[in-house]
């Protein structure tokens, strides 16, 4: 007789596996033709006055070929390459000038391909930082250095392959094994095929992970890195396992996710109440120093390149950030334009509203979310109840809404006004992503219970239908606005 139970298990790794080659090797495709590309639609009309049109002037002259999309990811190269190849966290410096010349500055920022907004001038010295951490890019840093000992490889090529080699490295290898864990959580949590297929495909083609495979960021390894956590964590919860090495893996991929963002502290603490609960002796000797060592590594590589603990991004409002020629710095005799400014003309309440159901709307751009809500709520008040197995389906839907509480107050109500800016330009809001295998596994719940109806299923498809599109829509550069801040901008709605 066939077992059903092992064919349907068969069917479902089988597409499982064919959705994750297509995910992946799309991801890779688009890292080994990426470039960034200047779009007319995109700068002033020649015809008009910088007061008429606010963007930027068209080239005069043919830009310089870059990998690099923006100056986010282009703050975090410039610290890459001044380690390698000069051995120095500092990326330029300021001379005192001559003449109508008050400065003058040298170093890789000056360079074509290389300038960026996303730096901070030591007021001592007069060097020149990325205000990006450098956790990150020390670790890539390591890999270049690598390729240069190895191949002789240079970033300054033409060909982009040490860009290339890292951006595999560290967007679309780790992609494979996240979509690998995250598909043996929905075995272990999803009670039908269809819900466990549906979590599945919106996981590689619906959030924005997919847009931001191209370019150096923190948002996409914290992704990662938090569901690396939660696996081990749930497995441990569940009963299913409690090695040591699953303590371990929880803790260093915990601390690991919020080396990279700030707000994933929560985390740290979150699992650490779920964990001790189970194995007090374990989670305290075990878990605790595994999430201490890339916190550690963290404060470490802040100290070698400011010579303090305290992040860059804490001097924003200083002298650090508000020297002479500063994007950041502002001239209250001059218009601001952009996003960065909307703080300006707007208050909290409306950028709460932009956040979630806006032009940066959560729920807007990726409605699938929606059923993150559903399947947290379900899973905390009917878990008892469910025939279904209950393999850390409270946990997943405790932490999920604990973590997107507070990472959400804390962008709304924590950080200083002059932070309220949507993350920049972005496809949409980079800084919650790391949240996504969250809400990904707590809609779970919600998608079995639609799978039995029909209208159900159909409401899934649009709310999955939409949440493509604005995956999609960024696909030639993740630094851009979203399809629906394009919209309301275009009907005259925002104007920032």
């Amino acid at each position: 007789m066939t077992n059903v139970n092992s064919d349907s298990f068969s069917l479902r790794r089988s597409v499982c596996g064919a959705l994750i080659i297509v995910a992946v090797t799309g991801f890779a495709a688009r890292i080994l033709t990426a470039a960034r590309l200047f779009d007319p639609s995109r700068y002033r009309d020649e015809t008009k006055t910088a007061e008429e049109d606010p963007r930027s002037k068209w080239p005069p002259a043919r830009p310089v070929p870059m990998l690099s999309f923006g100056d986010n990811d282009r703050s975090r190269w410039d610290t890459v390459r001044g380690l390698v190849d000069q051995h120095t966290y500092a990326i330029g410096h300021r001379e005192a000038g001559s003449g109508t010349n008050h400065y003058k500055d040298t170093g890789i920022i000056t360079e074509d391909g290389w300038q960026t907004i996303d730096k901070v001038l030591r007021p001592d010295t007069h060097d020149f930082y990325s205000s990006k951490p450098p956790f990150l890019a020390t670790l890539a840093a390591g890999e270049y250095w690598l390729l240069k000992q190895l191949y002789g490889w240079s970033i300054v090529d033409p060909g982009w392959h040490v860009m290339r080699v890292i951006l595999l490295t560290l967007n679309a290898l780790p992609f494979a094994l996240y979509l690998w864990l995250l598909a043996r959580l929905l075995d272990q949590q999803g009670q039908t095929e269809w819900g466990r297929f549906f979590v599945f495909a919106a996981a590689c083609f619906a959030t924005l992970v997919t847009p931001f495979a191209v370019t150096f960021n923190n948002h996409t390894v914290a992704t990662y890195t938090a569901l690396f956590a939660l696996y081990p964590a749930l497995q441990i919860c569940s009963g299913r396992q409690q090695t040591s090495g699953l303590f371990l893996a929880a803790g260093f991929f915990a601390g690991f996710t919020a080396a990279c963002e700030l707000p994933a502290t929560a985390l740290i603490s979150i699992l650490f109440m779920v964990l001790v609960i189970r194995a007090p002796a374990r989670t305290l000797l075990l878990y605790l120093p595994a999430a201490a060592i890339p916190i550690a590594a963290f404060l470490w590589t802040n100290y070698l390149a400011l010579g303090e603990l305290s992040p860059a991004y804490e001097k924003f409002g200083t002298p650090w950030y508000e020297y002479e020629g500063s994007h950041w710095k502002i001239d209250p005799a001059l218009p601001q334009h952009g996003i960065d400014w909307a703080y300006l003309s707007e208050g909290r309440a409306a950028y709460a509203f932009h956040m979630l159901v806006g032009h940066h709307g959560v729920f807007s751009l990726t409605p699938i979310y929606l059923l993150s809500v559903a399947g947290m709520i379900y899973g905390l008040f009917h878990w008892n109840r469910s025939s279904r197995p209950a393999a850390g389906l409270r946990e997943t839907a405790l932490v999920s809404l604990i973590l997107s509480i507070v990472v959400i107050c804390f962008y709304v109500f924590g950080v200083p006004e002059r932070n309220r800016n949507y993350g920049g330009w972005a496809c949409g809001l980079r800084w919650l992503m790391w949240l996504t295998p969250f809400w990904l596994l707590a809609m779970v719940p919600a998608a079995d219970w639609l799978s039995s109806r029909r209208w159900g299923r159909w409401l899934a498809y649009l709310f999955l239908a939409i949440s493509v599109f604005s995956a999609t829509y960024p696909a030639r550069n993740p630094w851009r606005h979203p399809w629906l801040y394009d919209w309301m901008e275009a009907q005259g709605w925002i104007r920032y």
